[in-house]
């Protein structure tokens, strides 16, 4: 696996790349080309107008370059945005990194949660990884919300 990360945003407490990359490698089932990338909310916003059409900052962006394997893409966390939904949820700012990266590595692997049956599989996968990793199950609480991928 080849991991980039790129700090682009002034915040405070964010991961190390070598935290991002024991997250991927824990989610990536073959070889991968990832390249994380932490933003403030003004490039967090553009991305996501420029993208998806939704003209607000988002926790995480997935971009898929090659679907693999192996394979070849981008995650986008907005800084930001992470740090006000683990104070707004209760949780801990490293163990919501790492949900948010998991859960951006398993769409780039093509999983999805626009349908019901695929949000309760890549959720129960999702807090299987973190759990292996020492982090408590993200869905405890409905209170996170949906991602908005």
């Amino acid at each position: 696996m080849r991991l980039s990360v790129q700090y682009a945003s002034s915040a405070r407490g964010v991961p190390s790349a070598r935290s991002f990359g024991r997250w991927v490698r824990a989610a990536i089932d073959s070889d991968a080309r990832v390249t994380i990338r932490l933003v403030g909310m003004r490039e967090g916003r553009a991305l996501n107008r420029f993208y998806r059409g939704r003209d607000y900052a988002t926790n995480v962006l997935t971009f898929v370059l090659d679907d693999g394997p192996p394979y070849d893409g981008d995650l986008v966390l907005c800084a930001p945005v992470v740090s006000r939904e683990a104070r707004a949820q209760g949780k801990d700012l490293m163990a919501h990194y790492a949900h948010l990266t998991v859960h951006g590595i398993l769409h780039l692997q093509g999983f999805d949660h626009e349908r019901e049956g695929t949000a309760a599989k890549m959720e129960k996968l999702e807090t299987r990884i973190l759990g292996k990793l020492g982090y408590p199950d993200p869905y405890t609480s409905r209170e996170h919300g949906r991602h908005s991928q």
